[in-house]
């Protein structure tokens, strides 16, 4: 446990502790910087100091960003904020008594709690998976693993290197498109084999059949091998080379495909210390909340981002719904601390979507309306976030 930030002045009425550094408790802080309460002891508790920005991770492993231009750092926003800012990783809560417990022996005392965690893929039920994978989530260990392959590859770019993905939602579509365009501009000779493993028949699930369409046809024409249709049952050291390990990854088909590294991004899920403590989840685990972001089982939580399930409003685990319940996230935040009334907030049922193609080039869509990729879409995505991560930029 590490404490950053521990200099608030005011006599305390009132203890607001926000576990996880995620999309909506970053603009929560960056509104309580603005707005702050008197009398309240505002806390993040989180187990990096910097977080990841989803929207620019993609152009990140593709090469086109720096770590500090994609990743929000929130020692400087917590001070913004006047927050305590405790670097360790939570793993009880006690609800009767009001109480945080984490990892490195600290407890942290409540009146008001809000979550937002992001999630985890569930992978726990392959055999081998735990072992030999390279889970999405954390962040931050995924990009480890990263810069350490790119490292590797600059050192011997002309070696074969075989990549796995499991995973055939938005997410492992970007993460495809965007390490075989980093890998292709560090490797002398293109000697790079890359496989996309999904259990349904058709990429991307949640979106119109237009961008399945032309996302299946762009995996297909830069020779990204598909195995739709197809569930991972087991992964496997094969043997091992000087300088490069061989993985088998087998399927409830029979196919075995050989390979060096094995991304898991596949439907997510939750830690188990939320549905230990009480709080009412759905099948996966993730934290059920009203149209007001509150916890339906204990009034004095909150849960935003990936981590709630809105119970009327049910929609993906997106950045883009995280983003938009910062605020509303932060104004019941502060009128439930006043005592007033709270507000019920309705996530809007379409969204624009630009997914990067990872050459520079975005597809956009919403709803049925589609455009296909093109530089300009990048551009504009690129303004979008680069404009979001500006907002958390403090000298």
């Amino acid at each position: 446990m590490k404490i950053i930030n521990d200099d608030c002045q005011h006599t305390i009425v009132k203890n607001l502790v926000l576990i996880g550094g995620g999309h909506s408790h970053a603009i929560a802080l960056k509104m309580f910087g603005i707005k702050p309460l008197p009398g309240v002891r505002l806390t993040l508790i989180t187990a990096n100091q910097k977080t990841a920005y989803s929207g620019m991770l993609p152009g990140y492993i593709a090469g086109f960003y720096t770590h500090d231009e994609c990743h929000i750092d929130l020692k400087p926003l917590a001070k913004f904020a006047q927050a305590n800012l405790y670097i360790d990783r939570v793993v009880a809560l006690d609800l009767e008594n009001n109480k945080v417990l984490c990892a490195n022996g600290l407890v942290v005392d409540f009146d008001v709690l809000s979550i937002d965690i992001g999630s985890t893929p569930a992978r726990m039920s392959v055999s081998g998976a735990a072992e030999y994978a390279i889970a999405a989530k954390p962040v931050s260990q995924l990009l480890e693993h990263w810069d350490e392959l790119i490292a590797a590859v600059g050192k011997n770019p002309q070696e074969l290197i075989r990549i796995a993905i499991a995973g055939g939602g938005a997410g492992g579509v970007e993460l495809a498109l965007a390490m075989q365009s980093h890998l292709h501009q560090i490797q002398q000779i293109p000697n790079l084999e890359m496989h996309l493993f999904h259990r349904q028949m058709e990429l991307m699930p949640n979106y119109h059949q237009l961008v399945r369409h032309q996302i299946q046809q762009i995996l297909t024409q830069r020779g990204i091998k598909l195995h739709l249709g197809e569930n991972v049952c087991n992964i496997a050291p094969k043997n091992h080379k000087k300088t490069q390990e061989i993985f088998e990854i087998k399927c409830e088909s029979g196919l075995t495909v050989d390979c060096n590294k094995i991304f898991w991004v596949t439907q997510a899920s939750a830690p188990e210390w939320l549905k230990i403590a009480g709080l009412g989840t759905d099948e996966q685990g993730f934290i059920l909340v009203e149209d007001t972001l509150q916890s339906q089982t204990h009034p004095q939580v909150f849960a935003s981002g990936d981590i709630a399930t809105m119970v009327n409003h049910p929609r993906p685990k997106a950045g883009v719904f995280a983003v938009r319940q910062g605020k509303p996230l932060f104004e019941n935040l502060q009128r439930i601390l006043l005592g007033k009334s709270l507000k019920p907030y309705q996530p809007q049922k379409q969204y624009l979507s630009l997914i990067g193609t990872g050459d520079k080039r975005a597809i956009a869509t919403k709803g049925i309306f589609t455009l296909p990729p093109h530089k300009l879409l990048w551009h504009y995505k690129d303004c979008i976030d680069r404009r979001f991560m500006e907002r958390f930029h403090f000298e």
